[in-house]
């Protein structure tokens, strides 16, 4: 099963995310399967709020996978759902983490906007920064401060660089992941941020949000180097935020109407430079 299950893992990736789907791809191969059914468990968490017409389903399709995890259910013939079942047993992933995890994605199916830094670092942990910590488990690294450290801010990194990379949409959907007190810090309130067109002010709070990313992103580098062991090769998947960050700088007001760009070419590099170094 765990072979078919890859394949499938993976296609789902080449198709929603193609930065984790490179992720894999530079991982050693015996880590490969368990991580790659991770990311497609989050790529298909994070398909469900598209998928449904109003908060209910989705907390129903959660609560499937929420049974799944902890034994509840069987899986049937569900790829990602059987795949991310045979990791947990692999490497005694805990389950706590899995239903923490789908806690925190209840946001997601409301349009609730996301109230301060506090609770997007709350956000991040049980979500990006948990799926990295699974990852480093996955891979062998050790527990410790500095692997928390490392996931911790890198997970919060890699949540700015999506949001910066799904902003247009978000404001079309009038959904606002970032922070409201930033926003203010900026002079902003939610309703001018979702609804006014894009202003200086607007562009200062993409800037101020960047800068924070970028430091959470420092933050994990220095606990990476700190950790030593590998953990560089178990944290591929960071291996692109900076670029993502620069991007939605360079891009300028352009990036209240279209995604920041970092070419495929770019990508492929930046995954083999992070991989050879690690």
């Amino acid at each position: 099963m765990i072979a078919a299950g890859f394949d499938h893992c993976l296609d789902l990736l080449r198709r929603y995310d193609r930065d984790r789907y490179l992720a894999v791809l530079y991982l050693p191969a015996p880590v490969r399967p368990a991580v790659a059914a991770l990311y497609a468990f989050d790529v298909e968490i994070g398909r469900i709020p598209a998928l449904v017409s109003e908060p209910a389903p989705g907390e129903i399709r959660l609560q499937w996978w929420r049974e799944v995890i902890e034994g509840r259910r069987e899986s049937g013939n569900h790829p990602v759902a059987a795949t991310l079942i045979e990791a947990i047993d692999r490497h005694d992933l805990p389950v706590a983490t899995f239903c923490s995890y789908l806690e925190a994605r209840v946001f997601d199916l409301y349009h609730d906007p996301m109230p301060d830094r506090a609770a997007f670092e709350g956000y991040c942990g049980e979500t990006a920064s948990a799926l990295l910590t699974l990852s480093a488990r996955c891979a062998g690294a050790a527990s410790g401060e500095n692997v928390a450290d490392a996931c911790g801010h890198g997970g919060v990194a890699q949540t700015v660089a999506a949001t910066l990379r799904q902003l247009a949409a978000q404001r079309h959907q009038r959904r606002c992941f970032v922070p409201a007190d930033l926003l203010a810090e900026a002079g902003l309130t939610v309703d001018e941020w979702l609804n006014a067109a894009p202003s200086p002010r607007h562009l200062a709070a993409v800037g101020a949000f960047i800068d924070w990313g970028r430091a959470h992103l420092a933050g994990s580098r220095a606990a990476m180097a700190r950790a030593g062991g590998g953990l560089g090769t178990a944290l591929l998947a960071l291996a692109p935020v900076e670029a993502w960050l620069a991007g939605a700088e360079r891009a300028g007001m352009a990036v209240f109407s279209r995604p920041p760009e970092v070419t495929a070419l770019r990508r492929h590099w930046l995954f083999l430079r992070a991989a050879l170094r690690a």
